[in-house]
């Protein structure tokens, strides 16, 4: 590649930008219609979606759709298996904040730990 050649506006995009779901297809050569499919098959995946439905992957989606790629087309996993192996890297994540996430869970959780020992010494 000569270094005078421009840039295409997808080369372009820094690591971190949001891609459409056209971009994405081209980065990884996926059919759109196949993203579309996997975000109703993985809850994990879930781009921003804006007005007329436009989607934009960011970069930790484009990181998951390479992963369940890699998982079902490389290492022959089945959709069913990519979501047992999904859901066992984040247990418990699901609708739960982290308490670094929510101001004030460690101490409703201290407090909940203080009130179930208090019940428990009781028994």
């Amino acid at each position: 590649m000569p270094p005078d050649r421009p840039r295409t506006k997808a080369e372009a995009k820094a690591e971190g930008a949001f891609r459409t779901i056209g971009e994405l297809a081209r980065d990884t050569g996926l059919p759109q219609h196949v993203l579309r499919y996997w975000e109703t098959r993985f809850p994990q995946l879930r781009p921003l979606q804006r007005a007329g439905n436009r989607r934009y992957y960011r970069a930790e989606d484009v990181a998951l759709v390479r992963r369940i790629d890699t998982l079902l087309n490389r290492e022959g996993y089945t959709v069913r298996g990519v979501q047992q192996v999904l859901a066992s890297e984040a247990p418990g994540r699901v609708g739960v904040p982290a308490p670094e996430e929510a101001p004030g869970a460690m101490q409703a959780l201290r407090a909940i730990r203080a009130l179930l020992a208090a019940a428990l010494a009781e028994d």
